[in-house]
């Protein structure tokens, strides 16, 4: 059983309004939520590239749903941090650079509430996301989770890596990336905790602090590559292999077709898995359409959206028991064995690393990615 089952689900909560799970009717409060988001006509959204777990299908169905509101999207390469600095820097403004939800790593939800940046809603599938993956106030929620693989370059790799250890090889010189710098993107500094992982450190500070020794002594041996990798650097061989997450590296293959042709490698240790969260900007321009938007994030439409991005939807228990998942979409995903060690760190170990990696990339690794 994986710790998001052991979690369980909420037994009883207070939603805003009710909608049964199978997707029937939703309540007069539903409607009127749908004809307020379509009078402001717009939703603004951050960091979403179309190719990270089956986003751009995604918008469209949003989009195809309530064709009144235009999707505004900023910034699709942006990180975590972007995003909070985002809001930060739009507090007054209005216009169309202020986003009104945000997609980030799970330490910035906590982050982002204490600062006052993002307001509560909670969604009306509410009772099936597992109480350890969402703030019980309802200002942030677990959206969908992977695990750290390694994308590689089969043309330019010979012997494909199976663990972290093995990066540190000589045959791997220049040829090992990040997918996103580690002082700001949430993708990149699980990355260095999923390195401290695999030497036996415990997650938290102390994984976080092994991470950045193992980056430093990947750098020094000139593996390392301090580019953001992405399949268009892996393809042109810049950055061969690249740590990211699973659901990226597969997206990845899918849009590569064989040119160069690519494997996806969940390592043999280290294997760390990582929640993603929602949450609405308490200053967003568009607030209905924010709301409207997480509603349909949050049904079994917008789960499985997710999932044919290879993501695992945080709802995908419930709607696994509820036997709504089509075969093929199960199908698509790695072999499970290669998930069933995958580490699920709490809040504490997550923000403990993030500030242990996002403290000491410079002092200790000392590469620059960009």
């Amino acid at each position: 059983m994986s710790r998001l089952q052991k979690l369980g689900v909420v037994l009883a909560t207070t939603t805003a309004f009710t909608m049964n799970f199978a997707g029937a009717a939703f309540s007069q409060n539903m409607d009127e939520l749908v004809a307020a988001a379509k009078a402001e006509g717009m939703l603004t959204t951050i960091a979403l590239p179309h190719s990270w777990c089956g986003y751009g299908d995604v918008i469209a169905g949003f989009k195809a749903k309530y064709p009144e509101i235009t999707v505004n999207e900023l910034n699709p390469d942006a990180g975590s941090a972007d995003e909070l600095e985002a809001i930060r820097a739009n507090k007054d403004n209005t216009g169309p650079q202020a986003p009104d939800v945000i997609d980030v790593g799970l330490a910035y939800g906590p982050a982002s509430k204490a600062e006052g940046l993002v307001q509560p809603y909670k969604v009306s599938t509410w009772d099936s996301i597992p109480d350890g993956a969402k703030d019980a106030e309802g200002f942030w929620y677990g959206d969908y989770y992977g695990v750290m693989s390694f994308l590689v370059n089969k043309d330019l790799v010979a012997n494909t890596p199976m663990d972290w250890s093995d990066l540190l090889k000589p045959e791997y010189a220049g040829q090992v990336a990040l997918a996103g710098d580690p002082r700001a993107s949430n993708q990149a500094i699980l990355g260095a905790l999923a390195a401290g992982l695999s030497t036996g450190a415990a997650a938290g500070k102390e994984a976080g602090e092994k991470g950045l020794e193992f980056f430093a002594e990947l750098n020094k041996a000139g593996n390392f590559v301090p580019v953001i990798g992405k399949a268009g650097t892996l393809a042109q061989g810049a950055t061969p292999i690249i740590a990211m997450w699973d659901y990226n590296a597969l997206a990845a293959k899918d849009t590569l077709a064989g040119n160069p042709p690519v494997e996806v490698v969940v390592p043999a240790s280290g294997v760390l898995a990582g929640v993603y969260v929602q949450a609405i900007s308490a200053y967003a321009p568009h607030p209905n359409a924010a709301k409207l938007w997480m509603e349909y994030l949050y049904s079994d439409e917008g789960q499985l959206g997710w999932l044919k991005g290879y993501c695992h939807p945080i709802r995908f228990n419930d709607m696994a028991a509820r036997g709504v998942i089509p075969q093929d979409l199960l199908d698509a995903l790695p072999p499970a064995e290669g998930y069933a060690k995958a580490y699920f760190p709490t809040l504490d170990e997550v923000n403990a690393n993030k500030e242990a990696v996002v403290a000491g990339w410079d002092a200790v690794v000392g590469a620059n990615v960009q």
